[in-house]
């Protein structure tokens, strides 16, 4: 494990221990941690008895850094993270929270996370706290809004800006190759901060271009290999210089996840090797790390894709070749939820279709919200003013098919809001849920059945409602919402959205095992956003979809088979 890894461990142990009041014990793990991220010797390298002279390290903790260097776990930290379940990280993101705050917290409100200390707070018992007052609530209440905001963001913000800032990079003469690692690279949905790794002869001139960059804010540190800067849009961005006999293995240490790393290092172990992001060595020799696909070679596993590579289940599937082949991100063919001006869209259908042909699509569905969802939805008249139009679009615009469609809306009862003899005459009908989502499990989850069990509905959108960082999903019985998907033939969505990504993966590879097929859309309210679906399909690779469970996948010619019986 990395330093900072670790010294960030001992520093939520010091926190744990005085919470629980325990004296002395925290101030020791503080100062050890202290010791870690001044070290330039990676702990790794150093056995027990060196460590125990670094200044700061006694016996015990030494002995604490050696097990997770060698398991890349700690049982203490694990135990007493059971009996005090705090999420540290959210709760000290809040400005004016330190580790006493949360202690007080904890001891009297038994407040473990940033939900429960905003609901404690609108219930007015913050102010009731020794130390605490209504205007420290109030401005406690303000912060938490801006720690949602800030603590991470989402992909489709944290993406285009690594990128930016890679290709940026790529143009200069001196960079040899650059490459995004992090979270990002696994595509997660929500990202802490940007990793970028680049392979350069002269590390210097491109360090001073890094921390000049116009969206730079502040320089955080800054050396011949390393350099972090604060950027305007209020995320921290490293830059590695990694030579290039090593670039592989540190794309691979620095993609993460952790417990990916973890189990990579025992397999080498169990070898006689040892993987760090400096490569992979047998005796001291460097055996592979010019490039992530020759260190699989080595351990003789199928290449990893980076979205997942999560969980020490998918090393062991790696390993035994039982890795699905992921869908490609130029696999889809066409794009099936969108919105125009017909109703709270910012483009028209002939835009939308324009667009959607230079992105190389062979078809989409043009499926505007109903009236009964808003003011700005489409009555029946509006309905069947806009079948005419595709019609006349379609005999004018060549290279791409436009299908008529409707977004629906399932009502409180499970009815649409739309006519079946209207429905009929629809290419492509979706339904969705966009109220009541408070409703019990049992009714939430009728509502969706009775939309599938329709013969006209061919999708249900965004299922389970989420917004990340803003709504939980519904409280359904997704086995039974699977099990009718099949039953209907029904097509589940994964919207591609990046405030929803919904279905999200762990839904998706459940919905697998259960023979659903799903479709990939981007419900685009301008023609801009029908780029969002390489979120999409990001989240279905995440959930170890293949090209067969996505119906957009196919063909023109195939679809329409699908639409027409």
């Amino acid at each position: 494990m990395k330093n900072m890894e670790i010294a960030q461990i001992l520093e939520e142990i010091a926190d744990l221990l005085e919470i629980q009041g325990i004296p002395y014990k925290p101030i020791a793990y503080r100062r050890a941690a202290e010791t870690l991220k001044s070290l330039s010797e990676p702990t790794e390298d150093l056995n027990q008895k060196k460590l125990n002279e670094l200044p700061g390290i006694g016996k015990h903790i030494a002995g604490k850094i050696d097990e997770l260097n060698k398991t890349g776990h700690l049982v203490y930290f694990e135990d007493l993270k059971k009996e005090c379940p705090i999420d540290f990280e959210s709760l000290l993101a809040v400005e004016g929270i330190g580790p006493k705050t949360v202690k007080l917290l904890y001891q009297s409100l038994k407040i473990k996370n940033l939900d429960e200390l905003e609901e404690q707070a609108k219930h007015h018992r913050i102010r009731k706290l020794k130390g605490m007052s209504e205007k420290k609530e109030a401005n406690m209440l303000e912060n938490i809004k801006f720690a949602r905001k800030t603590s991470r963001k989402l992909l489709g913000q944290m993406l285009p800006l690594a990128n930016e800032i890679k290709n940026n990079l790529k143009k200069l003469d001196k960079v040899l190759d650059v490459e995004v690692a992090g979270s990002i690279r696994r595509r997660k949905e929500t990202i802490g901060d940007i990793d970028i790794l680049v392979i350069t002869d002269d590390p210097q001139e491109i360090m001073e271009y890094f921390i000049n960059m116009d969206n730079v804010e502040r320089v955080i540190a800054t050396g011949p290999t390393k350099s972090t800067v604060k950027l305007i849009e209020n995320v921290s961005c490293d830059l590695r210089e990694v030579p290039a006999k090593s670039f592989g293995s540190a794309l691979l240490y620095f993609t993460g996840s952790k417990e990916v790393n973890v189990e990579l290092r025992k397999l080498a172990i169990r070898n006689g090797w040892k993987l760090s992001e400096y490569g992979l060595f047998k005796d001291n020799k460097i055996i592979a790390g010019k490039t992530e696909e020759e260190i699989f070679r080595k351990f003789k596993m199928k290449y990893m894709e980076p979205e997942i590579r999560e969980t020490s289940e998918d090393v062991e599937s790696a390993l035994q070749g039982r890795l699905p082949h992921l869908i490609g991100y130029s696999d889809l063919k066409g794009d099936l939820q969108m919105h125009t001006k017909c109703s709270d869209g910012k483009s028209t259908i002939k835009d939308m279709a324009n667009y959607a042909f230079s992105l190389g699509h062979e078809y989409i569905a043009i499926t505007d919200h109903t009236a009964g969802l808003s003011l700005t939805g489409m009555d029946e008249e509006k309905i069947k003013i806009q079948m005419k139009e595709i019609d006349n679009l379609n005999e004018k615009i060549e290279g791409i098919t436009i299908f008529k469609g409707l977004e629906v809306d399932i009502d409180s009862r499970g009815k649409l809001d739309v006519k079946d003899d209207i429905l009929k005459e629809l290419d492509v009908v979706i339904a969705s849920i966009h109220s009541g989502f408070r409703q019990s499990k049992e009714q939430l989850t009728m509502r969706i059945i009775a939309a599938m069990e329709n013969e006209y509905v061919n999708i249900i959108a965004h299922p389970t409602g989420r917004k990340i960082q803003q709504r939980d999903e519904y409280d359904l019985d997704m086995d039974r919402i699977f099990q009718t998907s099949v039953e209907t033939d029904t097509y589940l969505e994964v919207n591609s959205q990046p405030i929803r990504l919904d279905l999200r993966d762990v839904h998706i590879r459940k919905a697998l095992k259960f023979g659903c097929k799903l479709v990939i859309n981007t419900d685009a309210h301008t023609k801009e956003h029908l780029n969002d679906i390489q979120y999409g399909i990001a989240t279905v690779r995440r959930g170890w979809a293949e090209k067969e469970n996505i119906i957009n996948t196919r063909s023109l010619k195939a679809i329409l088979r699908y639409f027409n019986s």
